[in-house]
């Protein structure tokens, strides 16, 4: 008992130091977290539990503590204990539902946010999170009909509207989407969140010069938003408009974001623009962040030429070739494969394309010889057959050594056959 005496004394002691008054322990940690002493919070919340391990109050306030101390786990495990000391309390289990779900622990927010829906089922903040889950899990239309409920109750609010579009969106209803972005934009002119994706659905439509207007009308509202001009310089450089990207980029660019690709876009630019000089010194900065990008080694090259640079030209040049050279490769033997595949389920005529390609990259006397056998004996196309076979004799001293003397008569011996074999 004495020891106990002394202790709650000591916790006595701590709280009463804020303050020459007598006030309550609660209102002396809620002091100390406004003036943001949160080890000493803590300090205290454990003190008092301690001694009262069931004050489901002081579990909260040592959570509210801890969080803002970004030790989150352990704030967690205080609103968890905080909750089922009071599970009724909808200000605790929403708290823990927030922490659960920061997590990814979708499986433990769920039912915390289930039940709180049920008891009041248009308070938007819970459905927001309830909808989130839905929405990274796939489940769009039980996110649909929680926004609709909102919706039917507040018909002009676009933070609804745009929500339902954008689940649309990830269920891949192109139109409904469009025509909801569009009713958002009937509301309220300035949502730029349906500008934005409305931009992004009409380039998936092709038609970049709307998305353009939508994107510029969306920079006239907001000037610093830099995805807007990201979006639209995008657009512009696939349709090769790229002193308009340029322009968009260099704003970025002064932004103080300085990423490899929009520095190449830009030294492009200059290069189609027959300003080498200019474009070099941006391409110089993108192959600095990025030596193993064979498009800006290919525009050095050229701005170096252009320069009448030559040893500047010729080592970019061969900086883009040792770049791709395994790409070509291995793009060269994924054709071959892919001819093995179509050959052995039967479409012949497909298989000899996949072949030819792969001669397009590297010459190769199995594969003439591979096609010739497939005219010959799979689709009887004796002209073709032997057009191939006899690029193989062509070809063959460069190969000479992979083939016997005895399999060489014989491909001879076949040839000379279908050459005296009457036409069909």
């Amino acid at each position: 008992m004495k020891t106990n005496l002394v202790a709650l004394i000591l916790i006595a002691l701590s709280i009463t130091s804020l303050s020459a008054q007598n006030i309550p322990a609660g209102s002396a940690i809620d002091l100390m977290l406004i003036k943001g002493e949160y080890n000493k919070v803590t300090d205290t919340c454990r003190q008092i539990l301690a001694y009262d391990s069931l004050n489901h109050e002081i579990y909260y306030k040592m959570g509210i503590a801890y969080q803002n101390e970004l030790e989150e786990d352990s704030a967690l495990n205080c609103y968890y204990q905080a909750a089922r000391l009071n599970p009724g309390n909808k200000t605790y289990n929403f708290i823990l539902a927030k922490g659960y779900y920061a997590k990814g622990n979708f499986k433990a927010a769920q039912p915390l946010l289930n039940e709180l829906c049920l008891i009041d089922s248009l308070k938007w903040v819970y459905a927001y999170y309830l909808t989130g889950i839905y929405m990274q899990t796939g489940r769009y239309d039980e996110a649909i009909n929680i926004y609709k409920r909102f919706m039917e109750r507040d018909s002009s609010n676009c933070v609804y509207i745009d929500k339902i579009a954008y689940a649309n969106i990830k269920k891949e209803e192109f139109e409904n989407a469009i025509r909801l972005y569009n009713k958002s934009l009937s509301i309220n002119d300035k949502d730029l969140t349906a500008i934005k994706n409305l931009a992004y659905l009409y380039s998936l439509a092709g038609r970049a010069d709307t998305a353009i207007q939508l994107l510029t009308r969306g920079i006239e509202i907001e000037s610093t938003d830099l995805d807007l001009y990201l979006s639209r310089a995008s657009l512009y450089y696939a349709g090769h408009y790229t002193n308009s990207a340029m322009d968009d980029y260099m704003v970025v660019l002064s932004s103080g974001d300085s990423a490899k690709l929009y520095l190449k876009r830009i030294g492009i630019a200059y290069c189609n623009n027959l300003q080498p000089e200019e474009g070099i010194n941006y391409l110089l900065k993108a192959y600095n962040k990025d030596p193993s990008d064979y498009e800006t080694c290919s525009y050095l090259g050229q701005s170096y030429y252009k320069m009448k640079d030559m040893d500047n030209s010729i080592y970019y040049y061969n900086k883009e070739i040792e770049i791709l050279t395994p790409v070509v490769r291995q793009l060269g033997l994924s054709y071959i494969l892919l001819g093995e595949s179509q050959k052995d389920n039967g479409i012949y005529r497909e298989a000899i394309d996949s072949y030819k390609k792969s001669l397009g990259l590297k010459p190769d006397l199995n594969i003439y010889l591979i096609i010739a056998n497939l005219y010959d004996e799979k689709l009887k196309d004796r002209r073709k057959a032997i057009y191939y076979y006899q690029k193989f004799l062509d070809n063959l001293k460069n190969g000479q050594k992979d083939f016997t003397p005895e399999y060489t008569e014989t491909i001879k011996q076949r040839l000379a056959f279908l050459k005296t074999k009457p036409a069909n």
